[in-house]
C-alpha cells in the first residue's frame, strides 16, 4: 500500500493525471481559483441547459467538454448539492415550529380525513423522489459496468445503496399510508352523509384516520417513514466527505477521519466485550430489586442498557444502585462493579481510543501530502471512464446516443443469434464430431470470436491500459534517471583511488616520523635512568 501510494504520488503520476484531469478543457488548468470558481458558478446556474444540450448534441464541442472528469465532477457535485438543499428545504417548515400540535388535527374542509393531508407529497419531496430514483440508476449503472464484488469492495458505495435504500423504504411506508388513508376517506365519501366527521359514527379502521398523532400506533407506516427519512438525511450529509479529497486543506482531515472510523471498528470490539459483560452482571444483581429502588436503572434490561451507555458521558447518577431496603451486601457488590465499570470504559478504553485515533493521525501527519495526493487520484479516477456524464435527476432522461448504443446492441445480439442457429444446425446435418471431441476440441483452440476479441485488444488498448502503460513508462524513466545520476563514473573512481592512495602514504609517513620519535624518547630515557644508576 505504501509503495502503490508513493508510485501515484510520484510528479510524473500526478502530471498525467492533471492532463487527464482537464481533458478537453485547455487554459482552465492553468487558470485561478477564482476563475474555477466562477467555472463552477455557472454550470450550477446552467446545469439543466446544459443537460438538455447534451440530450441534443451529445457528440459536439460542449459535449466533449461536459464528458471531461473535471466538468462530471463538477455537474455531479452541484447535482449532490441541489440534492442537500431540497433536504434543507423540505424542513424549513417546521423551523419554526408546527402549524398543529400532536393531539390536534387539522383539515382542509370538514369532511376530509386527518390523515389524507398529513401523508401526501409536498412539491420538494416530490423532487427528493426523483433525485432518489436518478442516484438509483446511476449505482445501477456503475453495478452493471463494475460487477458487484468491485462495486462493494468501495466503502462509499455501501454508504450511498444503504442511504439510497433508506430513502426507498421511508417513501414506501409513506406511500402505503396513503393509500390507507385514501382508501378511508373513499369509505367516508361513499357511505358517511354527515358533513362533519366528528360527530359521524365510523368504523374503527376507519376512524383510526382520523385521530391525531397522540393516538398513533407505534407501528404506524407514517412514524416508521419518518424515522427511515431522518436516518437517511443524516447519511446524505455525511456523503459530502467524500468529495473532500479534491481540497489539499480537507483531504488530509477526510483521510484521518477514514482512519478514525476505522479503529473505531476495531475499539467496538473489546468496548461490546466489556458492556455487555457489565450490563448482564448488573441486571442480575437488580433485576429481583423492580419497584424497590429510587430509580428504575438495572431492573430491566433494557434500562440496564441505558444506564451503563449515557454513565460513559456523565449522565448517570450513583443513586442508581440503592435500594430502598437495607440490603447493604447487594448495595456494595452494585457500587463495586458500576465502580469498576465506569474506571475501565471511562479511564482506560476510552483513553485508548484516543491514542489509537492520535496514532493514526500522525502516520498521516508524517506523509500527508503523498496519502492526500494517493486519495485525491482514487477519487479522479473514478471520473475517467466513460458514461455517467450527466448527474441525477437528469440521466433518467435516456440521450439519443443511448438510443442508438440500444439499437446497436440489439443488432449484435440479433446477429449472434443467428450466428450460433445456423453454426447449430450446420453441425447437426453434417454429422460433425461428437460432444467430447468437441469439448476437447474447444479446449485446445480458441474460438473465432474469442481470437478476433483478444487481437483487437492487442490492437486497441482500452483508455485505462493507456494510462497505466504511460504512468509506469514515465516512473520507470524518472527511476533509471535517478539511478544513474547516483552512480560514480569512471573518473570519480579514479580521484577516490588517488586520494586513497595519498592518504595511505600520509598515514605510512606519519607513522615513520612517530616511530623515530618514539625511539629517540625510549633512547633518552634509557640513558637517563643509566646515570641514575651509576650514581648509586
Amino acid at each position: 500500500m505504501q509503495q502503490d501510494s508513493q508510485f501515484v504520488a510520484h510528479p510524473n503520476c500526478q502530471q498525467q493525471l492533471l492532463t487527464i484531469w482537464y481533458e478537453n478543457l485547455p487554459g482552465l488548468r492553468q487558470q485561478s481559483i477564482g476563475v474555477k470558481c466562477w467555472t463552477v458558478l455557472g454550470v450550477t446556474v446552467g446545469l439543466p441547459f446544459l443537460a438538455i444540450a447534451y440530450w441534443i448534441m451529445p457528440c459536439s464541442k460542449l459535449g466533449q467538454i461536459l464528458r471531461s472528469p473535471f466538468m462530471k465532477f463538477v455537474a455531479h457535485a452541484v447535482s449532490f448539492t441541489i440534492f442537500l438543499g431540497l433536504l434543507v428545504v423540505n424542513a424549513s417548515d417546521r423551523f419554526e415550529g408546527v402549524k398543529n400540535l400532536p393531539n390536534e388535527t387539522i383539515t382542509d374542509h370538514p369532511r376530509q380525513v386527518f390523515r389524507v393531508k398529513t401523508t401526501q407529497f409536498s412539491w420538494t419531496e416530490m423532487l427528493i423522489m426523483k433525485w432518489v430514483l436518478g442516484m438509483i440508476w446511476s449505482e445501477c449503472k456503475e453495478i452493471w459496468s463494475d460487477g458487484p464484488r468491485e462495486y462493494v469492495m468501495h466503502l462509499w458505495n455501501v454508504l450511498d445503496f444503504g442511504m439510497l435504500s433508506i430513502f426507498v423504504a421511508s417513501f414506501t411506508a409513506r406511500f402505503m399510508a396513503f393509500l390507507k388513508a385514501s382508501k378511508a376517506q373513499q369509505y367516508v365519501d361513499m357511505h358517511v352523509p354527515d358533513d362533519d366527521l366528528s360527530n359521524a359514527s365510523l368504523p374503527d379502521e376507519v376512524a383510526y384516520f382520523t385521530y391525531a398523532r397522540n393516538k398513533w400506533r407505534p407501528s404506524d407506516p407514517q412514524i416508521i417513514s419518518e424515522g427511515l427519512y431522518a436516518i437517511a438525511v443524516v447519511l446524505s450529509f455525511s456523503r459530502i466527505a467524500y468529495i473532500l479529497p479534491a481540497n489539499e486543506s480537507f483531504g488530509p482531515l477526510q483521510i484521518s477521519l477514514g482512519r478514525t472510523v476505522k479503529d473505531i471498528f476495531k475499539f467496538m470490539v473489546i468496548f461490546i466485550m466489556v458492556f455487555v459483560a457489565f450490563m448482564i452482571g448488573m441486571f442480575n444483581l437488580y433485576s429481583y430489586y423492580l419497584g424497590a429502588k429510587y430509580n428504575p436503572a438495572f431492573t430491566t434490561v433494557e434500562e440496564s442498557f441505558k444506564t451503563l451507555f449515557w454513565s460513559i458521558f456523565g449522565l448517570s447518577e450513583v443513586i442508581s444502585v440503592v435500594l430502598k431496603y437495607d440490603h447493604k451486601f447487594i448495595e456494595n457488590i452494585g457500587y463495586v462493579l458500576y465502580g469498576v465499570y465506569n474506571v475501565t470504559m471511562v479511564v482506560v478504553l476510552l483513553n485508548m481510543l484516543i491514542a489509537m485515533i492520535n496514532s493514526s493521525y500522525q502516520e498521516i501527519e508524517e506523509d500527508a501530502d503523498v496519502e492526500w495526493k494517493f486519495a485525491r487520484a482514487k477519487l479522479w479516477l473514478s471520473y475517467f471512464d466513460e458514461g455517467r456524464t450527466l448527474p441525477a435527476p437528469f440521466n433518467l432522461v435516456p440521450s439519443p446516443k443511448s438510443f442508438y448504443y440500444l439499437a446497436l446492441r440489439i443488432k449484435s445480439c440479433l446477429i449472434h443469434l443467428c450466428k450460433a442457429n445456423g453454426h447449430h444446425h450446420n453441425e447437426v446435418e453434417m454429422g460433425m464430431l461428437n460432444s467430447q471431441a468437441k469439448d476437447e476440441r474447444f479446449k485446445s483452440y480458441p474460438r473465432p470470436g474469442e481470437e478476433f476479441t483478444q487481437r483487437k485488444a492487442r490492437k486497441h488498448p482500452t483508455r485505462y491500459q493507456k494510462i497505466m502503460k504511460r504512468l509506469i513508462k514515465r516512473y520507470v524513466l524518472k527511476a533509471q534517471v535517478d539511478r544513474e545520476s547516483d552512480e560514480v563514473n569512471e573518473g570519480e573512481l579514479k580521484e577516490i583511488k588517488q586520494d586513497i592512495s595519498s592518504l595511505r602514504y600520509e598515514l605510512l609517513e606519519e607513522k615513520s616520523q612517530a616511530a623515530g620519535e618514539l625511539a629517540l624518547l625510549i633512547q633518552q630515557l634509557g640513558d637517563k635512568f643509566g646515570k641514575n644508576t651509576m650514581r648509586h
